[in-house]
């Protein structure tokens, strides 16, 4: 996606406003496209990063409830 460090919070907020622009229709048909692509990889970005925090801590719980047995 990008090289600069990504936080989910970040992400958000930034897919948050590309959103509020397109419903209040204050983006310009120039640069929709390129808005849109963006949205796309923040989604993708926050989808993966979201999977990988439900990985690691299902993994965190298993060693948990290993460890009490």
């Amino acid at each position: 996606m990008e090289k600069i460090k990504l936080t989910y919070e970040e992400a958000y907020k930034e897919l948050a406003l590309i959103a509020s622009e397109i419903e209040n229709e204050t983006i310009s048909v120039d640069v929709l496209a390129v808005k849109v692509k963006r949205a796309s990889d923040l989604i993708t970005f926050c989808q993966a990063k979201l999977k990988s925090t439900e990985s690691e801590v299902n993994k965190i719980i298993a060693q948990m409830e290993n460890s009490t047995q």
